[in-house]
């Protein structure tokens, strides 16, 4: 006899920032929650230029009929850097998708590091994960998405559901960089030598600033992941790291070496980890 899956109320979560410039300091200056989607206190480990704020969703995970909303505006001349305290964790459905929809902008002569933690799809799981930016001419921008499909830990593969990835870039009205891509579960993608070739874990880090060129391209290719590939391209205004491979953390690891090379070109200051990684 099938036991039926607990039924549990979608939740509705909806997180608006906003982040200004105040004399040498940037403060979080608009915030607006609805729903279980919270930010801790602003911290200042690099001093009152770089607001650091933790992006906490308290669930602990996304579910079938979720639905996540996430919008930050940096002002002119402020600098924020995001992070979240664990990985985002999506269950397994019964047919309800869930999403989450990430609205960036950066106006010019300001910089935003956006640097969550690993996304794991559990098996059946079925997602949807949106991530959009505008720029202003003069803005910086650093951010990373890394995917694990399945719990591979507990020996999980991605055999049912679906992952609905959808990212773009844009400098005014200009697309950097636009990327869509769609997962089935136990498809032939999962498996095919010219797509994921059975690494469950793929990343991509993307980082635009004024001056972004091949030298900055050079210095991110002489790190190279401790397991895994990797890969380093440029495109008109963007830089783009890729990683395939077994492990979120050697993905995240190659990931922080690359911030640590191009942060002091993209914000002028070296890399300072938010303390949370640590933990």
């Amino acid at each position: 006899m099938r036991v039926a899956e607990p039924m549990f109320a979608a939740w509705r979560a909806e997180l608006a920032l906003g982040f200004a410039r105040c004399g040498q300091a940037t403060l979080l200056a608009r915030r607006r929650h609805e729903g279980p989607l919270v930010v801790q206190k602003p911290l200042y480990p690099e001093g009152g230029s770089v607001c650091h704020v933790v992006v906490v969703h308290p669930p602990g995970g996304i579910a079938g009929g979720d639905a996540l909303q996430i919008a930050l505006e940096v002002d002119a001349g402020a600098h924020a850097l995001l992070t979240t305290p664990g990985a985002a964790r999506w269950y397994r459905s019964s047919g309800a998708p869930a999403r989450q929809r990430v609205s960036i902008r950066v106006a010019s002569g300001a910089a935003l590091e956006w640097l969550p933690q690993e996304t794991i799809v559990f098996d059946g799981a079925h997602a949807g994960i949106e991530t959009s930016i505008r720029l202003d001419p003069g803005a910086r921008l650093i951010g990373w998405e890394v995917v694990c499909l399945g719990r591979t830990g507990s020996g999980e593969r991605f055999t049912r559901g679906s992952c609905a990835l959808h990212t773009e870039i844009l400098c005014g009205e200009t697309p950097l960089w636009i990327e869509r891509g769609r997962i089935e579960g136990g498809s032939a993608l999962l498996d095919s030598p010219a797509a994921l070739a059975r690494r469950p874990v793929f990343g991509t880090l993307y980082a635009s600033f004024p001056g972004v060129g091949p030298a900055h391209v050079a210095a991110c290719r002489e790190c190279t992941p401790a397991s895994g590939e990797g890969a380093v391209t440029l495109l008109p205004g963007v830089l783009l790291a890729r990683y395939l491979g077994e492990s979120t953390e050697a993905a995240k690891r190659w990931f922080a070496r690359l911030w640590g090379a191009l942060r002091p070109a993209a914000v002028g200051r070296e890399a300072h980890e938010p303390r949370i990684w640590g933990t």
